[in-house]
């Protein structure tokens, strides 16, 4: 929680004057008893309008200036608390970014999605409330009580036993519910996440008609997140009871005292009332500190959870900051693969195991096996979105942990295996590829990714709104997109991560002529599940539990491997069968 206060830097003025106005609110509230005692005790018994219009007018005036101060107080301390979260959030969101994929899979989606929206905005409401009460609060109370001792020291006595006893519940609440408050933070995520998993997912739910299961699912951990809320709801109420009882037994003693001394001659009315008010206003001060400390309380959890994230450092480590000084074009080879091996984090075995390959510059590879075989891993080796176990993955004869992150990846055009658009047009999203590109690149690359008839249909053209997630498109469409997207980079290495699944044969057929007949020299990788789709590529690598079973050509391996065989021919039965 501390390493994150460093946000407030920018707003020290802010978060000096706030707490400033605001104690300076409280001694004029502090001298209001005071007045009241004087109206009693002179005002009233001599019968004098005068003085007591005139202590009216000087209330009217204390409490004119201290509403100016502590309206000016509020202004500092919420521009204070606005300022910080919106630079909290720039920074979340910037660390999260350099986040590899790694940390991305174990943290989860949900959890960073709460820590960015929730625990940032419980933050920001606690930075508020301690500009504006933190300093106040035990300015009033420590102030009545030095101005109950102005008055009358024995009964002034009441205030140095009453003042503990709060401090004794109110922090004692805090150390309670301070670990039961992360509990509930760690429940709120996991209810996050199954919202998420549910509205990601909700066209399969319905599909396998499991709205009702995942309605119990969802019921039960909002039930176990509502349980333990209530639990240190239940234990966070006992503050104002408690305090509430301490409080008023001593106005019960306060008052008694008074009278024996207002009896005896050593005290007036008036002083006895003010008395009373500085009670009261300890009172209603430490019912503000008792919600100053929950609010805290929640904070620091959720401050030490934000923290947690900015704690959390890539596994991806750059050696460099510029680029590799180095003859890059006259290496033969664009990528290799050198006994390559990759374990993912938490997982039990190699997903990949011992691989071999060098591509030519200008080759095109295609990459085959079956479901969870390797495919993906493979090919998210070379933008380095996640590092090899063992082994090195070569661009231009430089291993790729050599490269600095953002020229390596500008080297590199990737279609995923999910087809992602945001929110924006069709010119916004294209030029995600290439922010220089001009009209003439966006068309070609669309022409490339059989698009460009797509975009010429909109009414506006490149101009047409896309919807989030593409929404607004069909599958095919929006794969045809993210292709046009990746190829306005005009990368050097292409990679189609099964990018054209929702593709007929014919789009996809002509996808691949119009690949090949780019004029620079790109080698691209193909990952796909139709045989058809790599058949003319000018290498295939079959992968079968995260080794390769097969490298060659098509030919070559219909006669050589197994694997590769019983794929083709369950797409392409052989003739008689």
């Amino acid at each position: 929680m501390k390493k994150i206060l460093r946000y407030l830097k920018d707003y020290r003025k802010e978060s000096i004057l706030a707490p400033l106005f605001k104690m300076l609110e409280a001694s004029f509230e502090l001298l209001i008893p005071l007045v009241v005692a004087a109206i009693i005790d002179i005002g009233i018994p001599n019968r004098d309008n005068g003085y007591i219009v005139r202590m009216c007018a000087i209330m009217i005036v204390l409490g004119v200036i201290g509403l100016t101060c502590s309206l000016t107080a509020q202004y500092f301390s919420a521009k204070a608390a606005v300022g910080f979260a919106t630079k909290l959030r720039h920074a979340l969101f910037s660390h999260i970014q350099s986040l590899s994929f790694t940390e991305m899979d174990t943290i989860g989606t949900s959890t960073l999605i709460t820590r960015m929206t929730s625990d940032v905005n419980q933050v920001q409401s606690c930075v508020n409330m301690v500009l504006r009460l933190f300093l106040r609060s035990p300015f009033i109370v420590l102030g009545a009580m030095v101005m109950a001792f102005t008055i009358d020291w024995k009964a002034a006595m009441v205030f140095v036993v009453t003042i503990p006893l709060l401090c004794i519940v109110v922090f004692g609440v805090m150390l309670v519910t301070m670990p039961l408050y992360k509990k509930v933070q760690a429940g709120l995520d996991k209810v996050l996440g199954i919202t998420r998993e549910n509205l990601t997912g909700a066209r399969v739910i319905r599909a396998f008609n499991k709205e009702e299961s995942e309605i119990r699912y969802f019921t039960n951990h909002n039930q176990l997140l509502t349980a333990m809320q209530v639990h240190v709801g239940k234990i966070a109420a006992l503050t104002n009871p408690f305090t509430y009882i301490i409080i008023n037994g001593a106005i019960v003693v306060l008052i008694w005292i008074g009278a024996v001394r207002v009896d005896s001659g050593i005290l007036l009315q008036g002083q006895v009332v003010a008395l009373v008010n500085y009670m009261s206003q300890i009172l209603v001060e430490l019912i503000k500190m008792a919600d100053l400390i929950v609010n805290i309380t929640k904070s620091v959890a959720c401050g030490d959870r934000i923290q947690s994230i900015f704690e959390t450092e890539s596994s991806i480590k750059e050696k460099t900051k510029t680029e590799p000084e180095k003859n890059q074009k006259k290496e033969e080879y664009a990528v290799e693969f050198d006994q390559v091996c990759l374990t993912y984090q938490g997982a039990g075995a190699e997903s990949l195991t011992d691989i071999n390959l060098k591509v030519k510059k200008g080759q095109t590879i295609g990459v085959i096996g079956g479901t969870g075989s390797g495919k993906t891993s493979l090919v998210h080796l070379i933008p380095r979105f996640y590092d090899v176990t063992k082994g090195q993955v070569k661009i231009n004869g430089l291993d790729v942990r050599d490269y600095p992150i953002d020229i390596l990846r500008k080297k590199i055009g990737i279609v995923m295996q999910k087809a992602v658009l945001f929110k924006g047009t069709i010119r916004e999203n294209l030029l995600w590829g290439n922010p220089d590109a001009k009209e003439a690149d966006l068309w070609e690359a669309l022409e490339t990714a059989q698009a460009k008839e797509i975009a010429e249909g909109k009414e506006n053209g490149l101009d047409s709104n896309i919807a989030q997630g593409g929404k607004n498109l069909s599958g095919g469409q929006k794969q045809r997109f993210t292709i046009a997207r990746a190829l306005v980079r005009r990368p050097e290495i292409l990679i189609l991560d099964d990018s054209a699944s929702a593709l007929d044969y014919a789009t996809d057929a002509r996808l691949r002529k119009a690949l090949r007949s780019r004029k620079e020299e790109m080698t691209v990788f193909i990952v796909s599940q139709r045989t058809s789709s790599i058949q003319y590529a000018d290498q295939i690598v079959v992968l079968e539990d995260g080794m390769a079973v097969g490298i060659g050509t098509h030919e070559e391996l219909l006669q050589n491997c197994p694997v590769y065989q019983e794929i083709y021919y369950s797409q392409f039965p052989k003739e008689g069968k």
